[in-house]
């Protein structure tokens, strides 16, 4: 099976946006390319590239970009040292590097979104939000703030996910913002959500205003659980469903590791 076979079949997995402007491109290598082995990850890091060639992986799936910007549009007359060697590290590594990352967000339901509440366990009721990337649930049950946050801690093997706000009220209206799609601001604001979840958050402007909500009586949270710990299960539960429709090559997923390190 070639790569580019394979990118159809992730493309047809959703077809009703307009992908015009995506970044779901190739980022290296050849789209002719034969395939038997697939791996599956977050970021292409370097070390990444040379976990999944000693593997066999003959095409290489990221979520996020390869060279540092979101379309991965590289100039000829680029002289950043950092992202041309991450250029050659690429090509070194032989394979045909893809990002999946529109489609993934632009599905009913998201997919990162699905991946990461599967991995959490929680029971309730799936929505769409109404901002791209930016989903939501209803709890059938609800939680604190500091029962979710050791719940991810166990579940998705977060070392610190990073909460403020109303941190010992019950709640069951969450918007999960993975990544850093936008929209805090208006998720925090709306009358349905009591809780926001995010891989990412400026203290100053947002994580402050949360805080300072709990302490005036607003049922208002916010945990902010790192860029990979808020998508990786997304990516996960993808090499899991091309595994299922690709029987006949080797799917796995590997772990790019978050980007900060506890002291």
């Amino acid at each position: 099976m070639k790569a580019r076979n394979i990118m159809e079949v992730l493309y047809s997995m959703e077809t009703t946006a307009n992908y015009t402007h995506t970044c779901d491109t190739l980022k290296a290598g050849d789209s002719e390319k034969e395939v038997k082995k697939v791996a599956v990850t977050m970021f292409g890091t370097p070390a990444l590239l040379k976990e999944a060639k000693a593997w066999g992986a003959d095409m290489l799936i990221v979520h996020e970009p390869m060279y540092f910007v979101h379309h991965d549009a590289v100039s000829s007359e680029c002289t950043d040292p950092i992202v041309l060697a991450k250029i050659e590290a690429a090509k070194e590594s032989d394979m045909t590097v893809y990002r999946y990352h529109d489609h993934m967000h632009h599905h009913v339901p998201d997919m990162i979104g699905e991946g990461q509440f599967r991995a959490m366990g929680l029971a309730g009721r799936f929505e769409k939000g109404p901002y791209y990337a930016v989903n939501r649930i209803i709890l059938d049950e609800p939680i604190t703030v500091r029962e979710l946050g050791k719940l991810m801690r166990e579940k998705l093997g977060l070392a610190a996910p990073k909460m403020c706000g109303a941190l010992d009220t019950p709640i069951t209206r969450i918007s999960a913002a993975f990544g850093t799609p936008g929209h805090l601001n208006d998720e925090l604001l709306s009358d349905e959500i009591e809780l926001i979840l995010t891989g990412e958050s400026d203290e100053w402007s947002f994580a402050e205003k949360v805080k300072e909500a709990g302490q005036l009586g607003f049922t208002k949270a916010l945990i902010v659980m790192g860029h990979i710990g808020s998508e990786r299960e997304g990516m996960r539960y993808l090499a899991d469903i091309l595994q299922k429709k690709l029987p006949e090559i080797e799917v796995s997923y590997f772990e790019c590791g978050e980007v900060y390190e506890i002291g």
